[in-house]
């Protein structure tokens, strides 16, 4: 599906970087996690836990490591993955299990999806790149069924007596892989600038409760620069 709604982000920028990146963005994620990544990407499928024969819906889906995650351990579940980039759609129509999945390009902002239309919503750096971080979520608890569950996993500012120690690090050897693996040090240097200045887990946590969400939780991972955070939709 194609459509002429504006992406998702805070302007064109954005999309265009996605777009850029989509070749190497799995290479990317690896490295720049140490191999994490995957790890992370399951625990979001298996935080979510749909009912069986439940609906599901991966927002930011990127080249769709967490949909593919989903529709592997929900068999029964129909799996939807949604993504501002065309690009990044394309890259994930074409991986194993990919016809277990309904790609959708979409805008986060704007779901073309109605009311209560899913048991359980995943997401992996989806916040950090949209301007109304509060309207998306909003979103999100719209076409969540009532006792859904969202779990997002997200980027988050470091913290404590590490602080300075990893915020060096994420400036220098972000952009230093993106240049090394990528070629492509720009493009990187926006994701390092936006990791430092996304917010914190307690901050989301305070729109999620101010939305509606309930039950809501979080565990940090990686030096705290990254983070799984879940919330339910009360029934």
């Amino acid at each position: 599906m194609t459509d002429d709604r504006t992406p998702q982000g805070k302007g064109s920028d954005v999309h265009g970087i996605f777009e850029k990146i989509a070749g190497y963005y799995d290479r990317m994620n690896v490295v720049m996690t140490l191999g994490r990544h995957g790890k992370w990407c399951r625990e979001v499928a298996e935080r979510v836990a749909p009912p069986a024969d439940g609906r599901l819906l991966d927002l930011a889906t990127g080249t769709g490591v967490i949909a593919l995650e989903a529709a592997r351990r929900y068999p029964s579940a129909e799996v939807t993955g949604a993504d501002f980039s065309e690009e990044m759609l394309r890259r994930a129509r074409n991986k194993p299990g990919a016809e277990k999945v309904r790609w959708q390009h979409a805008d986060a902002a704007d779901l073309p999806f109605e009311d209560a239309s899913f048991d359980g919503i995943t997401e992996g750096y989806l916040l950090r790149n949209v301007s109304d971080l509060e309207g998306v979520l909003r979103e999100q608890y719209r076409v969540l069924k009532p006792g859904g569950r969202v779990v997002i996993l997200e980027t988050c500012p470091p913290s404590g007596p590490a602080k300075p120690v990893v915020q060096w690090g994420v400036r220098t050897i972000v952009p230093l892989l993106g240049q090394v693996v990528a070629r492509d040090r720009s493009s990187y240097s926006y994701l390092e600038s936006s990791t430092l200045a996304f917010e914190s887990p307690q901050h989301i946590a305070r729109i999620l409760k101010g939305i509606g969400f309930q039950a809501i939780g979080w565990r940090k991972k990686f030096f705290g620069t990254n983070v799984i955070l879940w919330a339910n939709k009360p029934r």
